[in-house]
């Protein structure tokens, strides 16, 4: 989505209404974000919204890219804002010998996930266990990094890398998680925001 570069465009402060709507989808969207919301969207702070080619929405808050947008569908969470909170976004990971091919913007595909050094979610990892955020009793990612549930098909997930402590890539599932184990084949996520992609290297300043 992303594979060439971007320069930045003029931005545009959003009406209350419209910060109060995204602050709440971002809530529902990703629960175990929900303690640390007033770090990520300041009360005070406005919230700005940067248009970029193919209808492709980036918001922004006191100069740091949060989150962004194709048309109406789900908020992906840019991939500075998944290191800043890691531990509050679905992951998967893929093995050593998919990281490059992720990394050209390449479809990922499941054998880069089903293999030794990949990862997908383990099912109900927390059952029984104490809530970790408000709004999340049973969801979040166990001692292994594995998530608490499985994910759909339409889904936002943060690909984590075999080997390295930062994720790699952010895009929606095309097929859910419990479908890639079973298979084994064919296409998981065809547009995803990487490192190193035009909206890693754009420029806010």
């Amino acid at each position: 989505m992303f594979k060439k570069d971007l320069s930045a465009s003029p931005r545009q402060k959003l009406k209350s209404s419209i910060q109060r709507h995204i602050r709440q989808s971002v809530l529902t969207t990703y629960p175990l974000l929900t303690p640390f919301i007033d770090d990520v969207m300041p009360k005070k702070a406005s919230l700005e919204q940067m248009k970029l080619p193919d209808r492709v929405s980036l918001y922004v808050c006191d100069n740091q890219p949060l989150f962004f947008q194709h048309d109406t569908d789900a908020l992906l969470p840019h991939l500075k804002l998944v290191h800043r909170f890691p531990q509050c976004f679905p992951t998967i990971r893929i093995d050593r010998g998919a990281i490059r091919f992720v990394l050209s913007g390449a479809t990922l595909m499941a054998p880069g996930l089903t293999s030794k050094g990949g990862r997908l979610p383990e099912p109900n990892a927390r059952e029984g266990k104490e809530p970790i955020g408000e709004g999340a009793p049973n969801e979040g990612a166990d001692e292994e990094g594995r998530w608490s549930r499985e994910l759909e098909k339409g889904e936002p997930v943060v690909v984590m890398a075999e080997g390295k402590e930062e994720a790699a890539a952010v895009g929606i599932l095309v097929m859910g998680t419990k479908e890639i184990k079973e298979k084994g084949k064919g296409p998981v996520m065809e547009e995803t925001h990487f490192l190193g992609d035009g909206l890693w290297n754009l420029s806010l300043d």
